[in-house]
């Protein structure tokens, strides 16, 4: 299985930083594609639990979701959300009139769905849009990738008292602290070295950042593991070998997202 991970881990993060690092449309695109591969792991897990959430509001959905962050304009996507769940309640309407027990449930799975991956995802959009937007997303998501990294290892070695013991047991009070020191340590370094090719990205910010993502990161993870164990699941799908789900990958960077766009543009911009 290790050796699974650190291969997939060898192919998936180069490549994300490529497509970083190129921008424009080609980032746009391919996080849709991330997070239209989420929303349908979103949406298999509950219909594992017997539940109906509407894939042809959810999919397409979550991908005009992060679209719609791309028109600078908020009332289009506001419009566009609204519309989404308008519709989604005319389907689960019309299914439960069909004979659907579970239909206001699918509702608000539905909705919960574009909400959490579609709405809270298209802030990896708006992050990258920043100004320094490049070397603001590389800090915020890689700054949560070591933060796992570091937690993973000085949990192994030196975890013992449990965080959570019904959604994540094998994550540890020591594993968390090592992960935001690791986050800690990388924020001050890629800080120090950005700042003469980004002025507004500074050691302290770095350090400041890097603390802040890593702390929230767990949160995060949790959230997702929870949804996860509602329905006895150990990964949201198997298409990364070792890792598990796109959505696995990526339930940290939807909280590091949302909160980094706000902390940067609040107070570094």
């Amino acid at each position: 299985m290790l050796n699974k991970r650190i291969i997939s881990a060898a192919i998936f993060i180069p490549a994300c930083l490529i497509i970083v690092i190129a921008g424009g449309w080609l980032f746009v695109l391919a996080v849709c594609a991330l997070l239209g591969v989420a929303a349908w792991e979103f949406w298999n897990m509950f219909r594992a639990g017997k539940f109906s959430p509407s894939p042809i509001v959810l999919i397409p959905g979550v991908i005009l979701l992060a679209l719609s962050k791309v028109v600078y304009a908020y009332d289009f996507r506001s419009l566009v959300f609204s519309a989404l769940i308008l519709i989604a309640m005319a389907i689960h309407t019309f299914e439960y009139e069909k004979g659907s027990d579970t239909a206001g449930i699918d509702l608000c799975i539905t909705i919960g769905g574009l909400a959490y991956v579609g709405w809270l995802g298209s802030y990896l959009i708006l992050l990258r849009s920043l100004p320094d937007g490049l070397y603001w997303i590389i800090l915020s998501i890689l700054g949560v990738g070591i933060s796992d990294i570091g937690a993973y290892f000085v949990g192994s070695m030196f975890g013992h008292h449990k965080i959570s013991t019904r959604v994540s047991p094998k994550k540890s009070l020591e594993g968390y602290i090592g992960g935001i020191l690791f986050a800690a340590l990388f924020g001050c370094l890629f800080g120090y070295f950005v700042h003469p090719y980004a002025i507004r990205i500074t050691f302290i910010n770095g350090l400041i950042l890097g603390i802040i993502v890593s702390l929230v990161a767990l949160l995060g993870d949790l959230g997702e593991s929870m949804l996860k164990r509602q329905f006895n699941l150990k990964d949201s799908s198997h298409i990364i070998p070792g890792h598990g789900g796109i959505l696995d990958r990526i339930d940290t960077w939807l909280w590091a997202a949302v909160i980094s766009f706000y902390l940067i543009s609040w107070f570094w911009l």
